[in-house]
């Protein structure tokens, strides 16, 4: 068992993960930081085994990672056989491609997910999907969230709700965690406030998000991986990350 829940969604640093050599240096400082667990998303190309020493050299957890819908699904062997080598358990799809984002395309998205999730589980891993808040727009009275979670099989299709998106489709992050109880193993950790009138991203707990409410749906839900993900940062990634840590070890997460 891990004795840490908190990880860093690699993808906050991405413009320092393009060669492996830099990947190398990268997985250095956030285990530096204080991080003992990673996202894999957004890397250069880089062998699975040189990055599985990397890891291991730093001492780090690989606790999940991002894939598209493409290589989740016509990839589904490589994806696997990856995963295992670096004993990641959960992939989450990051995001729909623009020719789903409809009432039919998430009905589609619903179905296939399922499908490429049964394949992941006889192999031992865990499929998710990590929202942004298109997804919030409604059809007939429905989400595009509540398609996708409605129509698929919890089985094989988890939940990786990120707080920020949530929050920016007008819902609230606690409540959709709380939907998502029983399948949803991983949540996306960052803040929200207002820079010049225009909703910002933020260091977790340095917004306006309601952290206590988040947090206690968290641990009501039986959430494993707090994930933080800053995806446009207004100071150095590597600060926004070492503050995003420091805020929720003081609020209690370890």
């Amino acid at each position: 068992m891990s004795d840490t829940v908190i990880a860093a969604q690699l993808y906050t640093v991405r413009e320092f993960t393009k060669t492996s050599e830099d990947i190398a240096k990268t997985m250095k400082k956030v285990r530096e930081i204080g991080y003992k667990a990673v996202q894999l998303s957004a890397l250069g190309p880089i062998d699975v085994n040189e990055l599985k020493k990397i890891l291991d050299a730093e001492g780090l957890t690989a606790c999940a990672s991002h894939v598209s819908l493409e290589e989740a699904r016509n990839q589904t062997d490589k994806v696997i056989e990856e995963h295992k080598i670096l004993g990641c358990k959960y992939v989450a799809i990051a995001a729909l491609p623009s020719d789903y984002r409809s009432a039919e395309g998430y009905n589609r998205f619903a179905k296939e997910a399922a499908e490429i999730g049964k394949k992941f589980a006889a192999a031992g891993l865990v499929l998710g999907y990590h929202n942004h808040s298109f997804e919030l727009e409604k059809f007939d009275g429905k989400t595009g969230l509540d398609i996708i979670y409605g129509e698929s099989d919890p089985q094989y299709l988890t939940g990786e709700i990120d707080t920020y998106w949530i929050q920016h489709g007008g819902a609230e992050p606690a409540a959709w965690i709380r939907k998502l109880k029983g399948r949803m193993p991983l949540v996306h950790f960052k803040d929200m406030g207002i820079v010049n009138g225009q909703q910002a991203m933020f260091e977790v707990g340095e917004g306006n998000l309601n952290w206590p409410s988040i947090l206690d749906a968290c641990k009501e839900t039986g959430v494993l991986w707090y994930i933080v993900e800053q995806d446009i940062c207004r100071r150095d990634p590597f600060e926004s990350l070492t503050i995003s840590l420091r805020n929720m070890q003081a609020m209690g997460l370890k």
